[in-house]
């Protein structure tokens, strides 16, 4: 039997399928389904700092509704503060308890300060990891780049030297070279880098004419962008490696080890297929395996990574070209020599 077993920033897991955060993780009947299917280890939803700061100041506004209503009534509410990331850590203590596979936190925050304090409330409730969600959505025409990922390899080295649990850096992949920035955080103490964070993008209702934000699952061709990433950072960092996005089948996974992942991260999947799509993924894994003779997976990951390929142009984009003028592809869209002819002319 094949042996699926690989490392996850300083764990040892059975498999490579992690169960990204989610709203799915939430219910504590579900993380018993997903280990029973197979995950190998779960990443809990996000706490979001933003979230709390909203709730807090609609529970402020509330309680000054009838502020100064009259002299004898200062209020007509308790003096009460909101409970800040209490709910979430009980939740996250509770999800804990209820299965035996590593339980990875996940935190998104504003202020440096803020990062620290969550991230060691959380080490505190016996997950295995923490990952930190880095992202910058701008809208300010003068922000810098480098501003940006300055401060959050300060954050990265703030909250690293307050947890003793491996940390994991989300990211998107937003940078003007992710490969400059992954090199710099991995010196700096992150355990694994997951990409890449699959960000909410407005879309606009024209009968209405207002914004909405509508769910997208991923697609399989939203997993070349990881796949890319893989291939070049196998071997040139110490962090582990994990896809993120368009992980739908077992082929998928395998696509990504042997790019260089040490692991994958699923959700969509789970949404389209439901949970026990992660055994279907796990028996696609071993049967692909047992063809090929591969003992382990570390027999073939980071194969076709471009530490080990011959052609140095494979991971390069710019190389689209000349995929693009070879005659099979044009034949499969183009049948008739005529218009292949006229394609080839015009570029």
């Amino acid at each position: 039997m094949a042996d699926l077993k690989t490392r996850y920033c300083g764990l040892t897991l059975k498999n490579p399928i992690v169960v990204g955060a989610s709203n799915l993780v939430t219910d504590v009947e579900n993380l018993v389904k997903l280990e029973k299917a197979g995950a190998a280890a779960i990443v809990y939803k996000s706490l979001f700092e933003e979230q709390i700061q909203l709730e807090s100041l609609e529970m402020e506004s509330t309680h000054q509704l009838y502020s100064d209503w009259d002299a004898e009534h200062d209020s007509f509410f308790p003096t009460l503060k909101h409970g800040g990331p209490a709910e979430h850590l009980l939740r996250l203590r509770q999800a804990r308890n209820a299965i035996t596979i590593p339980l990875i936190g996940s935190l998104n925050c504003v202020y440096q300060d803020t990062w620290v304090e969550y991230a060691q409330k959380m080490a505190e409730t016996g997950i295995d990891a923490l990952e930190l969600n880095f992202y910058a959505s701008e809208i300010d025409f003068d922000s810098d780049g480098a501003h940006i990922v300055n401060e959050q390899l300060e954050i990265l080295k703030s909250v690293r030297k307050s947890i003793r649990i491996p940390v994991i850096v989300k990211l998107s992949p937003f940078y003007t070279n992710p490969l400059s920035v992954i090199s710099k955080m991995d010196k700096n103490g992150a355990s694994g880098f997951v990409l890449f964070n699959r960000l909410f993008q407005p879309d606009i209702d024209i009968d209405k004419e207002i914004h909405h934000y509508p769910y997208n699952f991923s697609s399989e061709n939203d997993n070349r962008l990881a796949l890319r990433y893989a291939g070049l950072l196998y071997g040139k960092i110490d962090g582990t490696i994990i896809s993120n996005t368009g992980i739908l089948s077992g082929n998928d996974v395998i696509k990504m080890l042997l790019a260089g992942a040490d692991a994958v991260q699923v959700v969509s999947a789970i949404y389209k297929r439901g949970i026990h799509v992660i055994e279907t993924m796990l028996h696609e894994i071993e049967r692909w395996m047992e063809k090929k003779r591969y003992p382990s997976i570390n027999e073939f990951k980071g194969r076709l990574s471009r530490e080990n390929m011959i052609d140095p142009f494979a991971y390069k984009r710019a190389q689209y070209v000349d995929i693009l003028m070879r005659s099979e592809i044009f034949m499969q869209y183009h049948p008739k020599r005529g218009e292949l002819h006229d394609e080839r002319e015009e570029l």
